[in-house]
């Protein structure tokens, strides 16, 4: 009886051997990180008529207002700490492919918070109301010049103390 146990587990052994092995060589063989631009790398894109008009925007009032914003909820968004904001907006202004998201008001400032919810998630996201106080989380605020506000994309919302969003990490990776 030992016999035949051992029989049928060596298989089971290799097999997951393999399985496990193959996982590993799968993952190590995902999309490669992007590196950081060299120096003559950057100076190359900057030359190019889009880093010439980001430059320009970078430079411009409009540009300044949004790196200024972005700068403003840095401290927040590293610790991920809790940010107070108000719905300004149920809509993203027009013209955006952000998918969905709202407008909301955090220290005076204006912002595009982004979202990445599943469709368990949405009938929650849509009884916000303008004007609703809402805590939400980041870690992360991006900008484009298409955009005149920072993008926060959201992790975390809460209002009157109930969670009503908590993004759900993908699949399979980050």
């Amino acid at each position: 009886m030992k016999k035949v146990i051992y029989a049928l587990m060596l298989p089971l052994v290799v097999v997951s051997g393999l399985v496990f092995a193959n996982r590993e060589i799968k993952t190590e063989t995902g999309k490669p990180s992007p590196k950081p631009l060299s120096v003559a790398e950057r100076k190359k894109w900057e030359a190019s008529p889009d880093g010439i008009k980001y430059k320009e925007w970078e430079a411009s009032p409009r540009g300044k207002k949004v790196l200024t914003g972005a700068a403003k909820i840095r401290k927040h968004i590293s610790a991920f700490t809790n940010m107070e904001a108000v719905v300004t907006a149920l809509a993203l202004p027009p013209g955006s492919r952000l998918g969905f998201g709202i407008m909301a008001r955090i220290n005076d400032d204006d912002y595009i918070v982004k979202f990445e919810p599943e469709k368990s998630q949405l009938e929650q996201l849509h009884s916000l109301k303008v004007n609703d106080k809402i805590f939400i989380r980041s870690h992360s605020v991006s900008y484009a010049p298409k955009y005149s506000y920072p993008i926060v994309s959201c992790d975390y919302v809460e209002r009157d103390g109930k969670i009503i969003f908590k993004r759900v990490p993908r699949k399979g990776g980050c």
